[in-house]
C-alpha cells in the first residue's frame, strides 16, 4: 500500500500543474489565464464550444498584435450566440477562426458538438477543463480548469488539434 502512496505522489509530482474551482477561484483562475495568454510568445491554439468573454479576446487581440498567432475553434452552433466574439477577433490580423459541428449522428439529422475546452500556449502549456470561456463559467457555474507546462501533453493537444483543424471551415 505504501509502494503505490508513493507511486500516486510521485505522477502528481511529474504532472504537477495549478488546479481553480469556479466560482470560487475565478479570481486566481482568471488571473492565470491572463497572465499565461500575456506571456505568450508565438502560438495559441484555442478549441471550446463556445467564447463569449470580452475581457479574455481583448488578452487575444493583444497577443495577436505583439505577433503571436492565434488559431481558434468554435462549435458552429456558437455563431448563434448573441454575444460570440468571433466577430470581434475576425477583425484582427493574426487570429484565424474556424468553426467546426461534431460528427453526424447515425440515422438523426442531428451532429454531436465541439466539446473540448483547451488552449495550447507555445506548444508548451495547457489549459482544460469543463469552462468554456464565457462570463458564466466564471462567475456563475461550477467549473474547473487546470493549467499545466509539460511539453509532451501539449505536444498530444496539439497533434489532436491539428486533426480537428482539418475537418473545420474557416469564419
Amino acid at each position: 500500500m505504501k509502494k503505490v502512496a508513493l507511486l500516486w505522489l510521485l505522477g502528481l509530482a511529474l504532472f504537477a500543474g495549478e488546479l481553480y474551482f469556479m466560482p470560487y477561484e475565478s479570481r486566481e483562475a482568471t488571473k492565470k489565464l491572463y497572465h499565461w495568454i500575456d506571456t505568450a510568445h508565438s502560438t495559441i491554439d484555442i478549441s471550446m464550444f463556445m467564447f463569449t468573454n470580452k475581457a479574455i479576446a481583448k488578452r487575444i487581440k493583444n497577443a495577436a498584435k505583439r505577433g503571436v498567432k492565434v488559431r481558434i475553434i468554435l462549435d458552429r452552433e456558437s455563431t448563434k450566440e448573441r454575444y460570440s466574439q468571433l466577430p470581434y477577433l475576425a477583425k484582427y490580423r493574426n487570429i484565424d477562426l474556424y468553426l467546426i459541428k461534431g460528427k453526424k449522428i447515425r440515422h438523426r439529422e442531428r451532429h454531436g458538438h465541439m466539446h473540448i475546452k483547451i488552449a495550447i500556449i507555445d506548444r508548451r502549456r495547457l489549459i482544460f477543463g469543463s469552462a468554456n470561456w464565457t462570463n458564466s463559467a466564471f462567475r456563475y457555474n461550477y467549473e474547473l480548469i487546470y493549467f499545466l507546462d509539460d511539453i509532451p501533453a501539449a505536444k498530444k493537444a496539439t497533434k489532436y488539434f491539428e486533426r480537428i483543424l482539418r475537418d473545420a471551415e474557416p469564419y
